[in-house]
């Protein structure tokens, strides 16, 4: 035993017999993290160490029966002229055991069908996972003994290196079972790999000899190719990650609604003849308002306030009849009182309240119901402005700008046609309104996020929020204020300015562009 310890060789062969030992029990191990998946998350860790367990103890076994080892390779008998012996069998045995195991896995993984439950929750049975381990340790122990034997003359340095090597595996079973369990792709390849493994067993029980170094080349190949796999992959998580949590999970919820990034992605296997997609589960109105709820933290109040220049006031200097059939013909019911122009706010009240102080020959100045203005900044998005409508108990909100000039006003109601499309006031027409198949009116104030949904695209939102209408859209694109008929191409839709004038863009029809057109193009 000195003699061993003070002996370069057997050191130097104690080391390469580790590391063979680990390479041939890699295999084992691989199996020993597929098999141990299908047992619940609290037997998994026992498992693993029963199976590197036993498998120490049969290599550790079949090496202090070395002589016995020597005798396998004797003929027991001759089947179409091939001579087996008790190794070929173990081999043959095995390696059909290996492909018949690899292949039912590989059809689970592939097919998502389950060939064997054995309990209604989906887990396996311990003892038949724990047996299944068995049969494999026995298969690879058989490889591994025979190798070690083959390269090494001393039964201690053969133990030993036994020893060393289930150790280190069983050190690193736990992160590779993890590995394996967490990249379904590493699965399938590990599959492919006991394939290879349970063929080459096949071919050495029939005496055909197949070089290790072939079968080792391929799979290291293979490990090459997986390893840049998940490179790629993690590279692109990490570039997903840099763009907003709350953009992605609109996305992903708006594929799972069957968005229009969903009925894109499906455009050209429709062209190509395919089977129609299957219908979502939701219907356009309620993707539409799902799609504006996940867009209300990111709009701010220009996109859905009435502008300056449609908003209905009083004012407090003006004839009291003219004040009463303004308020009779108010389509609000909420309005600002101000004093010669918007400018100049004095307060908010309901209309049916002023109406009655007029009514009683009052002046509206001394009017109870009289409110406060509440102004909100225009920057102010319109989760904010809901959470500043419940604390106020308001009803109308006044927007500014950064210099605090009016800018607008805006409701509760503003914010639920954000959410669920336009409520039009009888002396209103809507926005958008089909004009035919592919084709819409749309007003030049048309908030652009709605459009957006009707027309079933997108680009049509500012990035930097410069704009927030369909006038301003197209402001941005023509860089000057288009006449009358004039025509805009964008994205499959053409834009034709059908009514404006001198300062503004009124009304706009849009046209969704033929597909031979785009072709064209």
């Amino acid at each position: 035993m000195i003699e061993l310890l003070t002996d370069p060789a057997a050191w130097i062969g104690l080391a390469t017999l580790v590391v063979l030992e680990i390479v041939l029990g890699i295999d084992n191990l691989i199996f020993i993290a597929i098999l141990t998946e299908k047992l619940p998350p609290h037997q998994r860790d026992r498992a693993r160490v029963i199976g590197l367990s036993l498998a120490l103890l049969m290599r550790l076994g079949l090496l202090s029966v070395i002589s016995w080892l020597v005798t396998l390779t004797t003929p027991l008998f001759t089947v179409l002229g091939f001579g087996l012996s008790g190794r070929d069998l173990i081999l043959l045995l095995g390696g059909l055991f290996l492909l018949f195991k690899a292949t039912t896995e590989l059809h689970e993984r592939l097919e998502g069908v389950e060939h064997s439950k054995t309990r209604s929750n989906g887990y396996a049975s311990f003892g038949l996972v724990v047996a299944q381990i068995v049969v494999l340790d026995a298969v690879f122990s058989l490889d591994a003994v025979i190798t070690a034997v083959g390269m090494v003359e001393h039964l201690p340095v053969m133990m030993a290196a036994v020893v060393i090597s289930i150790g280190v595996m069983l050190l690193a079973s736990k992160p590779l079972t993890r590995f394996v369990n967490a990249h379904p792709t590493v699965v399938v390849l590990c599959l492919s790999f006991l394939l290879m493994i349970g063929l080459s067993l096949v071919a050495e029980g029939l005496g055909f000899h197949l070089p290790k170094g072939y079968l080792y080349a391929a799979i290291g190949f293979s490990i090459l190719i997986e390893f840049f796999n998940q490179l790629a992959r993690r590279n692109m998580v990490r570039l997903e990650a840099r763009r907003p949590l709350r953009e992605r999970t609109a996305e992903s919820v708006l594929r799972l609604l069957g968005g229009r990034m969903q009925r894109e992605e499906q455009a050209p296997a429709d062209e190509q003849g395919s089977a129609p997609a299957e219908l979502p589960a939701f219907a356009l109105e309620e993707r539409h308002m799902v799609s504006g709820v996940l867009s209300l933290a990111e709009r701010n109040l220009r996109s859905i306030m009435t502008p300056r220049a449609d908003v209905a006031w009083i004012d407090l200097d003006a004839p009291a009849d003219e004040v009463k059939q303004q308020l009779l013909e108010a389509a609000h019911g909420m309005l600002p009182l101000c004093r010669g122009s918007l400018d100049e706010v004095v307060g908010v009240a309901w209309a049916k309240d002023l109406l009655g102080v007029l009514m009683r020959g009052g002046r509206l100045e001394e009017a109870t119901s009289l409110r406060a203005p509440l102004y909100v900044p225009e920057s102010t998005t319109v989760i904010k402005l809901i959470d500043i409508f419940r604390d106020t108990r308001g009803q109308l909100a006044l927007v500014n700008d950064e210099y605090g000039l009016l800018k607008g006003v805006v409701t509760p109601m503003d914010v639920l046609e954000a959410i669920a499309g336009e409520f039009p006031d009888e002396d209103e027409e809507l926005e958008i309104r089909e004009n035919g198949p592919g084709q819409w009116i749309v007003a030049g104030s048309a908030d652009l996020h709605q459009l957006e949904l009707a027309l079933e695209t997108d680009g049509l939102v500012s990035e930097d929020e410069s704009y927030t209408s369909l006038a301003g859209f197209l402001l941005a694109r023509f860089d000057y204020l288009p006449k009358v008929s004039e025509v805009m191409p964008f994205r499959g839709y053409e834009f034709r300015v059908i009514d404006a004038d001198e300062q503004r863009i009124k009304s706009v029809l849009v046209r969704r562009q033929p597909a031979e057109s785009l072709a064209a193009a």
